[in-house]
């Protein structure tokens, strides 16, 4: 049986330009995703929502990505096909998007501008963009575990994901700064008019990269010579028995919430708490994503196994922990000192997510056949918890006070803006290493063994 393992050319590592190809299909899912993240809830209150009707409209798509994923995924276990998925859910995307950081269509149509209807909306074209990422990601997700069964080329094929994550990322910034120095929000009009240039413009550049992908990368199911038993779709009960699943899914959420309510608040932290240059409102998350990106980039050349997967994630919640102690006590006379900062979170950022996403892959090794689920299952937790803690916080961002720390003049604030950047991403990161210590992803004989082969040809 090993021996054979050891023949296969599916546990022999992969070649760069595959590593390349697959690497750039979640660009379009990623930039919209930055976008969404980073500045819907300024969006929609800059055109006049309140802060809980703008967190309602963020948890709608939360909500309905979070059950895309559970049925996309059991659709991808029982019939197979991502290239099919993934593309129908970028298309998806790509007609939606654009209607979420535009103008109310339905306002135009009935001639109704109520606060009400262009809550309802948004919600649903939320929603409709959102089911539409939740297929794009999942299959996208799975197809890790059929291109290869090397555990250091998922960890590969995962770190290059991530750094293209970076890259759209740092690419939604620049057009941000470009649209924001061409077009000046001095109404209603206008700042609907500047997102949906952004969002436009994020569309056309990610569907680039979902050409490319579609292209260069062939259908895994078609090429995975795997026994019968493998490919059979394996049961839901099957997951919930085994007690990895469940610290995995922990690690995972966490990691998630970590990432993307830090991202969600950073642009109000630096310019509402601190009271920054309207510059760092890009400078500060493009220094986060570069080194998020130099990092990811790194990992791709490390020989992986388990222990190394702790550590790294370790490494990356504790380096969390001490950012989010230093954004809780920041005061805005030395608010300079955020971009050093933002340095380590975003190497954080890279260590917590690479090593995350590859635990799933340690958690599926050799049985594809329920890996849709997995990640399906995993990213409904991921979804449902970042919708209900973005929108308790944000439910509290106007009506809760902030509390000075002490009585200099240039003093810390505890805001709701603080809490979301500093306390929270710190807490769960506490919480993942915590779960982390007291995992075996050793156990399954999948990654107990250092991988001592290059980690591409």
């Amino acid at each position: 049986m090993t021996g054979r393992s050891e023949e296969d050319p599916f546990t022999k590592p992969i070649g760069r330009w595959s590593v390349f190809f697959y690497g750039v299909g979640h660009m379009l899912n990623d930039i919209t995703a930055s976008c969404w993240f980073t500045y819907l809830l300024l969006f929609l209150t800059q055109i006049g929502l309140s802060p809980r009707d703008a967190a309602i409209v963020m948890l709608s798509g939360q909500v309905a990505d979070g059950f895309a994923t559970i049925f996309t995924g059991e659709l991808i276990d029982r019939f197979g096909h991502f290239k099919i998925w993934h593309a129908a859910g970028s298309l998806l995307v790509a007609i939606s998007f654009s209607s979420v950081f535009g103008g109310c269509l339905p306002c135009s149509i009935l001639h109704n501008d109520s606060l009400t209807l262009e809550t309802f909306s948004y919600s649903m074209f939320a929603a409709i963009f959102n089911i539409g990422w939740a297929a794009t990601q999942v299959s996208h997700m799975a197809m890790v575990n059929c291109i290869s069964l090397n555990s250091t080329s998922r960890v590969a094929l995962t770190s290059c994901r991530n750094a293209f994550t970076m890259v759209a990322n740092l690419g939604l910034y620049a057009i941000a700064l470009v649209v924001f120095g061409v077009i000046k929000a001095g109404s209603k009009e206008d700042t609907e008019t500047q997102y949906r240039w952004i969002a436009y413009s994020s569309i056309s550049i990610g569907c680039c990269f979902v050409i490319i992908f579609l292209m260069g990368t062939k259908e895994p199911r078609l090429r995975l010579d795997l026994k019968e038993t493998c490919r059979v779709r394996i049961p839901w009960v099957y997951w919930f028995r085994k007690l990895l699943y469940y610290q995995v899914a922990m690690v995972y959420l966490l990691t998630r919430l970590v990432l993307n309510v830090s991202q969600a608040y950073l642009a109000f932290f630096v310019i509402d708490d601190l009271q920054m240059d309207q510059s760092a409102k890009a400078l500060v998350p493009a220094i986060i994503y570069i080194c998020s990106f130099v990092v990811s980039v790194l990992l791709q050349e490390i020989p992986w196994n388990g222990r190394r997967l702790k550590a790294y994630y370790t490494a990356g919640g504790v380096i969390w922990i001490f950012c989010g102690a230093a954004i809780l006590l920041l005061p805005r006379n030395i608010s300079f000192f955020m971009y050093a900062i933002s340095v380590f979170i975003g190497i954080a950022n890279a260590l917590m997510m690479v090593t995350a996403i590859s635990m799933q892959s340690v958690l599926i090794g050799a049985e594809v056949g329920g890996c849709a689920f997995v990640c399906g299952s995993l990213s409904f937790l991921d979804k449902m918890s970042c919708g209900l803690a973005l929108y308790v916080l944000q439910s509290h961002q106007s009506t809760s006070p902030r509390t000075q720390l002490n009585n200099h003049q240039q003093s810390a604030y505890l805001s709701v803006t603080r809490y979301g950047l500093g306390l929270v991403p710190a807490f769960c990161s506490f919480v993942g290493v915590t779960v982390t210590f007291f995992m075996e992803l050793g156990a399954d004989g999948s990654l107990s063994k250092p991988l001592r082969e290059p980690l591409l040809e």
